[in-house]
């Protein structure tokens, strides 16, 4: 006998055998894991590209990475956090990181409409570790940092993420400026829009004038209605017209509200998402006017007394270092918002001010529009709170069911519901009951989707899978919610006081139940509409 060697087989380039891996990775399951949190491909456009790189769709980044990423020009890819700067050019072998140029394994791309990038090219310049697993199919990447994700300093202005500022003149409109200010920085730099206040603040469903004022919740009603936004060209400002007609050229599935004074959650709103709509309470009348708690010559504002809010501003940015000796006012400490007014650009600078962060109301009310989608995005909605969060509605302990009863159009694939969490860190599940005749009806509920949502606000929950209805068939959506130290967790609608006396409530079919098991119908407890929408798909 003789020893032979042992057999290696051939030798094959990396051009030849890692088109070989891709493919047979991209054809199995897919895992990413980011964070604890698991991705897969049978959900997200994620795959291994021929450099044996896993490619993120750009859609996702934001959320899976907790940074700021945004196209500008359609061709140049920006991500943000921590004190990392990384900008990507479109199939592009370098990247700009914190402005030096480094050699990238796979370049920014488009495919099919979808922007791709390297997660292990993130990963290398965001103080991510990043692995591959083989035998798992799957890729992992972790945080490396427990610093904020927001840097001491950041000012959207300097990123084209603000909207045009806009004269509210003699009307009491600032809260739909300051609403659609917020929602148009959004929507930027990747859409430039200008959305009209007229139809917002005439064709809202509540009963009230531009002269009576207005606050945050009516433009989330307005907004999660589908009645807008429109655009200003449509409906232009100050002419005391409107066109009821017009309709709704986004549509807003949510809106997150911060935390009361909650600083670095409102930071991390303005550096992920764009501008946070805001209350202050405020001295000035006009921007002509004078007082003590503004610096005219540093644009620096900040009241501090028991005054509640009455003023609506956009807060675009910040500055832990802005001097505490540009205001007025004797402070405790350095540090400001910066703030986006609807008084023209004679007002400030250049229409933007500094508003302390010691001041009284400033980030008391917090609004941010986290996601805005096309029109085509469900062929129908089906609601009976058209005035949205007026009230809640409770047994006196953190969860409640909550359920409302709908007529099919068409034959119909329901896909998701909505509702608002009054709180922080609200638990949920959603059900659907087909074929429903009476309250009897609610014991055969379909569980199609679950979760926990970390700041109140109001929420659009893709269904886990579609339920099918026939033309004419009865049936409900249902809300089980659970709020923490709440004791009415469920929203609600009703005639509250003269600005929701137009509100409709013989337009809805609503139960309640403290258990699950025993309904009331919600007119028989209080004379009230349960904020829960549906959306389905035609078929």
């Amino acid at each position: 006998y003789e020893q032979i060697g042992s057999f290696r087989g051939a030798s094959l380039e990396a051009e030849t055998w890692n088109p070989l891996i891709a493919s047979s990775v991209n054809d199995n399951l897919l895992s990413v894991i980011i964070d604890n949190k698991q991705y897969t491909n049978e959900k997200y456009k994620f795959y291994m590209d021929d450099n044996l790189d896993i490619m993120m769709p750009v859609s996702i980044l934001r959320d899976a990475l907790n940074c700021s990423a945004h196209i500008y020009d359609g061709d140049r890819l920006v991500v943000e956090k921590h004190s990392s700067n990384i900008s990507f050019s479109l199939d592009q072998e370098t990247a700009t990181v914190n402005g030096d140029i480094e050699k990238i394994i796979s370049p920014f791309t488009m495919i099919d409409n979808e922007y791709y990038v390297s997660l292990n090219d993130l990963s290398q310049y965001m103080d991510y570790t990043y692995s591959w697993n083989m035998q798992e199919n799957e890729a992992q990447a972790a945080d490396n940092s427990d610093a904020s994700i927001v840097p001491t300093s950041y000012d959207l202005r300097t990123k084209n993420r603000t909207s045009e500022v806009r004269n509210q003149g003699s009307y009491g409109t600032c809260w739909s400026f300051a609403a659609l200010g917020a929602l148009e920085s959004s929507l930027l730099p990747e859409e430039s829009e200008q959305y009209s206040v007229d139809h917002m603040t005439l064709c809202n469903g509540f009963n009230m004038t531009q002269n009576d004022g207005g606050e945050y919740t009516m433009g989330m009603a307005y907004l999660a209605a589908w009645k807008g936004p429109v655009y200003e060209k449509d409906d232009p400002y100050g002419d005391n017209q409107t066109n009821e007609d017009l309709t709704a050229v986004k549509h807003v599935q949510e809106m997150q509200i911060i935390e009361s004074k909650d600083y670095e959650k409102i930071k991390e709103a303005v550096f992920k998402y764009g501008g946070v709509q805001t209350s202050i309470y405020n001295a000035l009348r006009s921007s002509q006017s004078s007082s003590p708690y503004y610096n005219k010559s540093t644009d620096a504002y900040c009241y501090i007394g028991t005054e509640k809010p009455n003023h609506d501003v956009v807060i675009v940015g910040w500055d832990d270092s802005y001097s505490k000796d540009n205001f007025n006012t004797d402070l405790e400490g350095d540090g400001a918002f910066i703030c986006q007014n609807s008084w023209g650009d004679n007002f400030g600078e250049n229409g933007f001010f500094y508003i302390s962060y010691y001041d009284t109301n400033i980030g008391t009310h917090n609004v941010v529009y986290t996601d805005i989608e096309n029109t085509d995005n469900y062929d129908h909605i089906y609601q009976s709170d058209l005035c949205g969060w007026v009230g809640q509605l409770g047994y006196n302990k953190e969860s409640i069911y909550g359920a409302n009863v709908y007529t099919a159009e068409s034959n119909q694939n329901l896909t998701a519901a909505s509702f608002y969490a009054t709180g922080k860190d609200s638990e949920y599940q959603l059900y659907v009951v087909k074929n429903f005749e009476d309250e009897s009806s609610l014991s055969n509920m379909t569980p199609v989707a679950s979760g926990k949502l970390s700041n109140a606000g109001y929420y659009t929950i893709p269904f886990d899978k579609q339920i099918a209805l026939d033309a004419g068939e009865r049936y409900a959506v249902v809300l089980f919610i659970s709020t923490p130290d709440a004791v009415h967790p469920l929203a609600i609608e009703y005639e509250a006081d003269d600005a929701t006396a137009d509100v409709v409530l013989d337009d809805g079919e609503g139960y309640v139940s403290a258990n699950g098991f025993e309904w009331e119908n919600v007119k028989n407890v209080e004379n009230c509409n349960i904020c829960i929408k549906a959306f389905s798909n035609d078929r």
